[in-house]
């Protein structure tokens, strides 16, 4: 198995639990990871999964409609990217480095990974 990654796709988003989340809005950070079969004989693009399109997926799902948990936007994310035909397993990671939590930390993050249902 092949694999594609994106690291540290950054959008704005109005995602949380609390009313200043919604209304203010703050930085996700969203890694993916790609699991499929590329070609490397013919290099062409058709060929593969087009990682443009991917990060505007991504950046669509993070900008969208606000969700209360990042784990329902990972789960968004991973959806859109098993909807590109040559993706078998996606793994997403969506960091929230401005969680709203007193204690001094350097990030939060929610990972899940999603298989093609065969």
């Amino acid at each position: 198995m092949d694999r594609i990654t994106l690291t540290g796709l950054t959008a704005t988003g109005f995602h949380g639990v609390f009313p200043q989340e919604r209304r203010e809005g703050q930085p996700f950070v969203v890694d993916v990871e790609l699991e499929l079969t590329v070609d490397t004989v013919s290099d062409q693009l058709a060929n593969t999964v087009n990682y443009a399109e991917i990060a505007a997926d991504v950046e669509a799902v993070v900008t969208s409609e606000p969700r209360n948990l990042i784990e329902t936007v990972a789960g968004e994310i991973a959806d859109r990217c098993l909807s590109h035909g040559r993706v078998d397993r996606v793994t997403v990671t969506v960091h929230k480095p401005k969680a709203p939590i007193n204690q001094t930390f350097t990030d939060v993050s929610v990972t899940i990974s999603r298989s093609r249902h065969v």
